[in-house]
């Protein structure tokens, strides 16, 4: 199967998940045939085919089909054995760029009344999907070339696509984020608890944000427990870690960071997060967990001009059952710590997650 052929089967899948989309439209075959639509202009751009014009109607639905396309397009080309060449795939990947850019001026056109309207939440979650996509198509192609799947790397080259990974990987995140405290939606309240491993939870943030680490001289140190097996929600836990261990880094000059889970009385884990960093003023924390906040000064301390990093890990260390605390002191660094109750798991039953899972 070819790259073109992979892309016709996202589209068959894409018509098959019709029903994610069908609240803008009157039937699965409206999606359908948007979806063919787009691979023909796809095809167009790429210089495969003469045919083309997608459909611009008034509203979101070409854009999302569009970004479904992509998503699909892209979990085909991680399944073949071989992984295709990134030269090979990039033409399709920039074609649909090319189509996106082409929906772009009729989106302008609506986005402020949309904005000011009743549905105005709901635009900013479309726009958060429309960030989190073009994402993922680069998250694809740097861990392709770090694995070498494209011919081998320098050790320079693996440092900068490590860079490229960790800020992809970031504002994705931050476009979940949005989607998640626009939406206020409890992720966990239908999720089962998981075993899973702290270990693999603290390698997996780790090899995230070691490039940023690197580059700022800074260390990563890990501190488990004697039982890092357990049961509970690995993919929430995962995201907290990432978000705050990321954070960390970003205000911290010197030092280190360090990731901790230190076993208490029963079942009883404490994690916490702790830089040597600048510290947190006390008028900055005053609004330190508030989303959406707007800083007074450019150079005030912020975990992000949104503010929605902490705002989510408070979201989902409080639906884990606990409470996200904060100790700092200017100049000195700050910590982060929640402490979970999680049942021991038998040793190797852990759940399956990947990263991309906490985007």
């Amino acid at each position: 199967m070819n790259v073109w052929e992979a892309l016709a089967v996202a589209a068959l899948e894409v018509e098959r998940d019709a029903h994610q989309v069908r609240e803008d439209v009157g039937s699965p075959g409206e999606v359908a045939r948007l979806a063919s639509a787009v691979v023909a202009d796809v095809r167009s751009e790429a210089g495969q085919s003469a045919a083309g014009g997608v459909d611009l109607s008034r509203s979101s639905l070409p854009r999302r089909v569009l970004g479904m396309l992509r998503a699909r397009f892209l979990s085909q080309m991680s399944a073949m054995d071989p992984v295709p060449a990134v030269e090979d795939v990039l033409p399709v990947l920039l074609a649909m760029e090319r189509v996106s850019e082409r929906l772009q001026p009729l989106w302008n056109e609506r986005f402020s009344d949309r904005l000011s309207g009743p549905d105005g939440l709901e635009l900013v979650v479309e726009v958060a999907h429309d960030l989190r996509s073009p994402m993922t198509s680069i998250l694809f192609l740097a861990e392709t070339l770090l694995r070498g799947r494209s011919g081998p790397v320098t050790p320079l080259q693996e440092r900068q696509l490590g860079l490229i990974y960790s800020a992809a990987f970031g504002l994705s995140s931050v476009a979940s984020d949005m989607v998640e405290l626009v939406r206020e939606r409890d992720r966990l309240a239908d999720l089962e608890p998981l075993p899973f491993s702290i270990t693999d939870i603290f390698d997996a943030v780790r090899d995230i944000v070691r490039p940023i680490a690197e580059e700022k001289g800074l260390e990563v140190r890990l501190t488990l427990p004697e039982q890092p097996f357990r049961i509970g929600h690995p993919v929430a836990l995962n995201r907290v870690l990432l978000n705050l261990t990321t954070n960390a880094l970003k205000f911290t000059d010197e030092g280190y960071v360090e990731l901790a889970a230190v076993a208490g009385p029963g079942d009883a884990v404490e994690f916490s997060v702790h830089d040597t960093g600048r510290g947190i003023p006390p008028r900055a924390l005053e609004l330190l967990f508030e989303p959406f906040r707007r800083r007074q000064r450019d150079q005030e301390y912020a975990f992000s001009g949104s503010g929605l990093g902490l705002s989510i890990c408070r979201k989902f260390v409080e639906a884990m059952g606990s409470e996200l605390r904060v100790e700092t002191r200017e100049g000195k660094g700050t910590r982060f710590s929640f402490v979970l109750r999680l049942h021991q798991s038998a040793l190797g039953e852990t759940a399956s997650y990947g990263v991309a899972a906490v985007a």
